[in-house]
Order: structure tokens, then sequence, then C-alpha cells
């Protein structure tokens, strides 16, 4: 008797320009997410989202695509944000007096892990876990 196997369900994919506008159109997306799984705190997202989608539209290049779905293994929030950038997000040492250069600091202080992986048709993408 043959077997069927379902494919892996895709998350549904963001595609946005790289312009200011950017990070707000993924506060949204990642906020109609969270409405769809009955997540009604999404504060902790919308923070990660949008750091994440800032610095592809400060440092990548192209096209920034923008991904929320739940790990399968342990039901926990990703964020994952391409952009064509070969680049790296670096984390910056505390500095008080800094007026920018923070926030990927934050961002690791609040969620699960983060991490980047390079893109075989070049790229990156940067992704974090919430907790």
């Amino acid at each position: 008797m043959p077997t069927t196997a379902l494919a892996p369900e895709v998350p549904p994919t963001l595609v946005l320009d790289p312009t200011d506008q950017a990070p707000g159109v993924a506060r949204a997306f990642l906020a109609a997410r969270f409405r769809e799984w009955g997540i009604a705190d999404d504060y902790v997202g919308r923070l990660v989202v949008c750091e994440l989608v800032t610095n592809a539209y400060r440092y990548g290049e192209g096209p920034i695509v923008v991904r929320v779905f739940r790990d399968e293994r342990d039901g926990l929030v990703v964020v994952e944000v391409w952009d064509g950038g070969e680049g790296r997000p670096v984390v910056r040492p505390e500095d008080h007096t800094a007026t920018r250069g923070r926030g990927l600091l934050f961002m690791t202080q609040i969620v699960q892990e983060w991490g980047v992986r390079p893109l075989n048709e070049g790229g990156k993408v940067t992704w974090a876990k919430l907790r």
C-alpha cells in the first residue's frame, strides 16, 4: 500500500521594497500572524521584526523578505528576514552615549536565540526565535 506524505506548510511570505516604510509593514504582517494563532501579546515580535527589517533596509541590498512561522519542534515563533547584502549583523558593545547601533544588542537579550545564515544565491537570512 503506497504511503502519502504531505508537503510541509510554506509560511506566508512578505516581500518589501527597501524603504523606510518596510518596518511598519513588517510589524503589521507579524501582528496579523499572531492574531491568526490567537497570540494576544505581539510586543516582542513587533520589536524583533522591526529591528531585523530596519537593519536589512539600512545595511542590506535588494528586496527584503519576511517570514513569521512556528517552529514545528517546539512551537516557538521564528522571525526570518532575508536580504541580498553580504554583510553580517554585528552586535556592538553597550554604549550609553550612542544614538544608534543598540537595537541588535537589545534584541539578543529578549529572544530565545538568533543567528544568520548565508543563502546559496547570495545574501543572508537573519532570524530570531521568540521566547
